[in-house]
């Protein structure tokens, strides 16, 4: 089994900037790749950004130059940098793991409980 816990969300100013970080513990074979996700309310969940087992990464266009995903592996910990933040940035933010790189689908197979991030104007 795979547990992921995250942390580091708050409200913020727009323009501001928050890192989240995701602890994972567990079956380390099933969680090389992952991945922060996003859901506002009345919308779907959506990929922000994904870092495969070799460190490869995508992120949504929407992020792009302003969001880093980023691990550190000797911590088993997960973090998204994210820099000028917008309030079309407010969500649940969820961390996920599988051993398949889903890139931003949500296809991911282990999900943590999220952690709110809200950006204000």
């Amino acid at each position: 089994q795979v547990q992921l816990v995250e942390s580091g969300g708050a409200s913020v100013q727009a323009g501001g900037s928050l890192k989240l970080s995701c602890a994972a513990s567990g079956h380390t074979s099933r969680r090389g790749c992952m991945g922060w996700f996003r859901q506002a309310p009345g919308k779907e969940r959506e990929g922000v950004a994904t870092i495969d087992s070799i460190g490869s990464r995508g992120y949504a266009d929407s992020v792009k130059g302003r969001f880093t995903i980023s691990q550190d592996k000797a911590k088993n910990t997960l973090y998204l940098q994210m820099n000028s933040l917008k309030s079309e940035d407010t969500a649940m933010y969820y961390c996920a793991a599988d051993r398949i790189w889903w890139w931003l689908s949500a296809n991911y197979t282990y999900w943590g409980q999220g952690t709110q991030v809200t950006v204000s104007s």
